[in-house]
């Protein structure tokens, strides 16, 4: 399934159906009056993020959703049928923006969390509900009320917990390959991955989902390479993963090229949780390995773990720190009501027995 982040779709809610004039005419019936039913209400358009789904590529090819317009009323105060809502699934982190992409008119963060882009028109009302004790015979009714339509932006910012950031060749893709059951596309080429990708890594007790983006070089931020789009799905990760290639001649730029994209870039991300890594130091001497290290220290302030995503070396050791750096695991509420229930049934089991 190809990746899409970024959808444009056009949005109808359904028109309410008119009310209804009519009047009760019936053999042997002597005293008739209105009974005009009234209209039903027009469909919404609501949108849904639901889990399970990691793409826009469905509203590529169906930018166009309408929802079904009320039925109008009937005779013997029969009230017309609603229309149909049009429920747009979406995966969770879809933002919504306006036409001009201007101003976020939601941002579905949570699974099951809902929004109504489109209200459908009110139901019109029949003569039947005109009726009083000076005019019994009413012949006014409602119009339904008209739908909304609008036109909107949905835009896609992936939910992890580490986002996987470098240059081009950095050695993301084979490392998200090494610790994640993901298969991305890996080449000896600049650029290989064209679009984000997303794993879940093993730490202990602990699963840790990891986003993959493209190869940032100098000049992403004015559209250089595929640019500093896809950065806005590592915007809601905890930390950055950023991974050196050992193999560089000046591991110290390459550093500090990403380091400033990301300050271009800014949104946050120049200020979260950063684990850097001389990747590929299984193609290093050890005295090379040293002196790479020590120059990406002194350049980045901090410690340097030594990995490679060939064979493995210093990963274990990289996951437990980043699970670590995240803090204890947010239990859910059925695990609360699971440990709870032990818990009574541990103190029960300790008291006195006959």
């Amino acid at each position: 399934m190809k990746f899409l982040d970024q959808a444009k779709i056009y949005v109808f809610s359904g028109k309410g159906g008119h009310g209804c004039v009519s009047f009760r005419r019936e053999k042997f019936v002597e005293y008739g009056g209105p009974n005009g039913g009234n209209g039903g209400k027009g469909g919404d358009v609501v949108v849904e993020a639901v889990e399970n789904l990691n793409t826009l590529i469905d509203y590529r090819y169906q930018q166009h959703l309408k929802a079904k317009s009320g039925r109008p009323g009937m005779g013997t105060s029969r009230t017309g049928a609603g229309g149909d809502d049009v429920v747009v699934k979406v995966p969770v982190g879809t933002q919504i923006l306006d036409e001009e992409r201007e101003h976020i008119l939601a941002d579905l963060a949570a699974p099951g969390q809902t929004i109504i882009l489109a209200r459908g028109g009110h139901g019109g009302r029949g003569n039947e509900s005109f009726k009083s004790s000076t005019n019994r015979a009413p012949r006014q009714f409602e119009q339904g009320g008209e739908a909304e339509e609008m036109t909107v932006w949905l835009r896609l910012k992936l939910i992890a917990d580490a986002g996987l950031i470098g240059l081009p060749n950095a050695g993301k893709s084979t490392f998200l390959t090494t610790v994640t059951r993901a298969r991305p596309k890996i080449g000896a080429y600049p650029f290989t991955t064209l679009y984000p990708n997303l794993g879940v890594a093993q730490a202990g007790e602990r699963e840790i989902i990891l986003a993959d983006i493209p190869g940032l070089i100098e000049g992403a931020h004015e559209g250089a390479g595929l640019g500093d789009r896809f950065l806005g799905h590592v915007e809601r990760c905890r930390a950055l993963l950023h991974l050196v290639d050992g193999t560089a001649d000046d591991v110290a730029a390459d550093y500090r090229t990403v380091r400033g994209e990301l300050d271009a870039y800014d949104a946050g991300l120049p200020d979260k949780l950063e684990l850097v890594c001389l990747n590929k130091c299984d193609a290093l001497t050890d005295d090379l390995i040293a002196e790479r290290k020590a120059e990406l220290a002194a350049e980045c302030g901090h410690a340097v773990h030594v990995i490679s995503g060939v064979s493995g070396k210093g990963l274990p050791d990289l996951l437990a720190e980043l699970a670590h750096a995240m803090g204890p695991v947010a239990k859910t509420p059925e695990a609360d009501a699971e440990e709870a229930a032990e818990t009574a049934g541990t103190e029960g089991a300790g008291g006195w027995q006959p």
